[in-house]
């Protein structure tokens, strides 16, 4: 019998699944609202999405799913969930309990970068590095097709790093959820760019809208993306200076803008230890859906 796999992205807001076939083609999917600061019935949901689908399907699956925090060792317990109602929860266990099988889970980033290795904007190439820029900012670390996770379960997680060579325009060092100052979170999320682009004009403008207005000639706003992507190259350089990827793939919804595509290898080149930049940047090859994709690929 061919291998079903299910793959569920676990989001502060909803709660995806996907099951894909043998051969990564897409059988199912479904979305419903993640419930707000309530773990047991957050259980009830996963468990009930999972059933569902088989059952549909007519089959049992192998069940992955992707978390927006990390597994504590010993004891598997969540960690650096922004989803705080998990936080010190055994939700691997709980969900093993419940459903009667091994379930298997990734950081969301990490199943990002796992889906555009796999089969995706990295397919074939020997070192992937998955950017999300989005709510928050994080990274995966897939290597000949094997995620990287560490024994602090943190790799890639490059986000709470401090903002390189910070300036005079970075300066004060914003404060970071993580009780840090100057993170790279606090610079490069969406929310960061939606804040500097207030601070500078006065102006509360979401992402899509600054980077329309700049198409259009606005110079606030083409001046806010230009801060953008210096401190995004100066980022990714400390990244690309230590693993040197072999591609970086920019998920997230500030993975959307166009103009990056183009921008950053200058942006970066710099910094970048070496007398050439060589290194692509590529948008995801599944967009949003690459993190439900790669739930289900953790299961190889």
């Amino acid at each position: 019998m061919k291998r079903l796999r299910i793959g569920v992205d676990l989001g502060g807001s909803k709660i995806e699944i996907i099951a894909l076939g043998s051969q990564g083609h897409e059988l199912l999917r479904r979305r419903v609202a993640t419930p707000q600061g309530d773990y047991a019935a957050t259980i009830a949901a996963l468990t009930g999405l999972v059933l569902a689908a088989e059952a549909e399907l007519g089959k049992p699956a192998t069940v992955g799913v992707g978390i927006p925090g990390a597994e504590s060792e010993p004891g598997r317990l969540v960690k650096n969930a922004n989803s705080t109602c998990l936080i010190g929860r055994p939700l691997r266990r709980d969900l093993q309990d419940a459903l009667q099988r091994e379930v298997r889970l990734a950081n969301d980033a990490n199943c990002f970068a796992l889906s555009e290795a796999t089969d995706g904007a990295g397919r074939g190439a020997g070192v992937v590095f998955g950017v999300i820029l989005g709510t928050g900012v994080g990274g995966g670390i897939v290597v000949d097709g094997h995620l990287l996770t560490g024994p602090n379960a943190i790799a890639g997680e490059w986000g709470h790093n401090p903002l390189p060579a910070p300036a005079a325009g970075d300066l004060p060092l914003p404060s970071c959820y993580c009780g840090r100052a100057g993170c790279i979170e606090t610079y490069l999320s969406g929310p960061a760019l939606v804040r500097d682009h207030l601070v500078h004009t006065g102006q509360e403008l979401d992402p899509a809208t600054i980077d329309a207005r700049a198409r259009d000639g606005d110079a606030d706003c083409e001046a806010t993306l230009q801060r953008y992507e210096e401190r995004l190259g100066r980022a990714l350089a400390g990244v690309i200076n230590i693993l040197d990827p072999d591609v970086i793939v920019l998920g997230g919804g500030l993975a959307n803008l166009p103009r990056l595509y183009h921008n950053l290898p200058g942006r970066c080149g710099p910094h970048v230890f070496s007398d050439a930049f060589r290194t692509p940047f590529k948008p995801p090859a599944f967009g949003d859906s690459s993190g439900v994709r790669g739930a289900a690929w953790l299961w190889d």
